[in-house]
């Protein structure tokens, strides 16, 4: 066991890269959670439009200003931004599942967290590039969703909504695989970006567990129902 997970196949300035993508995908994480505690406490949240408009913002911003020893104070500050508003676009929705079940919350978490560090480590473990060729599939995959999804405006119905959800959660479950393994090539080709790396991560982690949130919140709302 320690052999397998010592990823000896990895080079020393490819796991340094590692450590600092996930300390900062460590920090934006407590970063939303902040965000979250702001919206569920003070009931501020900075969302919808203006949530959105300035999500992009902080995105472009990021991809914009290059990438360099200079600049890397500025980015993580956009970044940082970013979590922290994602945070707050999550506290109406976890409001809403913890008047179903508190348990709910900590729950979705704890199996986000450990869906995360199974998939993560099944990337790095590997030692071939296989998980590379998911990227078309995933793709086609993201496109299929963004349609159901504004098709589902218009007709409304529960059964596609839910394939939505299941759909969308193994999408992000595989995009977790692609883009660990997708981090580790491009750093061994000198792309040392671990703000922008962190961010695809940090996306992965957040989809999943929204997706968790409303599927554990439909299944007890169901429970009630019947028992009812």
């Amino acid at each position: 066991m320690e052999k397998l997970f010592s990823f000896d196949h990895l080079e020393k300035p490819v796991k340094v890269h590692l450590k600092n993508v996930y300390s900062s995908l460590a920090i934006a994480l407590l970063l939303a959670a902040a965000g979250t505690y702001v919206n569920l406490i003070f009931n501020f949240a900075l969302g919808g439009f203006l949530g959105m408009i300035v999500s992009i913002g902080l995105m472009m911003a990021i991809v914009m200003t290059p990438h360099s020893p200079q600049n890397t104070q500025k980015r993580l500050f956009y970044f940082w931004g970013f979590a922290l508003l994602s945070g707050m676009s999550l506290g109406p929705l976890i409001q809403a599942v913890i008047n179903i079940d508190p348990s709910i919350v900590p729950t979705a978490f704890m199996a986000t967290g450990l869906i995360f560090v199974c998939f993560t480590l099944a990337s790095l473990i590997t030692n071939d590039r296989k998980f590379l060729y998911l990227g078309g599939l995933l793709m086609s995959g993201l496109s299929l969703l963004c349609l159901m999804s504004f098709i589902n405006i218009f007709v409304g119905s529960r059964g596609m909504f839910e394939a939505e959800l299941y759909l969308g959660l193994g999408i992000f479950c595989l995009f977790v695989l692609y883009d660990t393994q997708l981090i580790v090539e491009k750093a061994r080709r000198g792309d040392y970006d671990y703000i922008w790396h962190s961010v695809d991560l940090f996306i992965d982690f957040i989809a999943i567990f929204r997706r968790l949130l409303v599927i554990l919140a439909n299944k007890e709302q169901n429970k009630k129902k019947r028992r009812d």
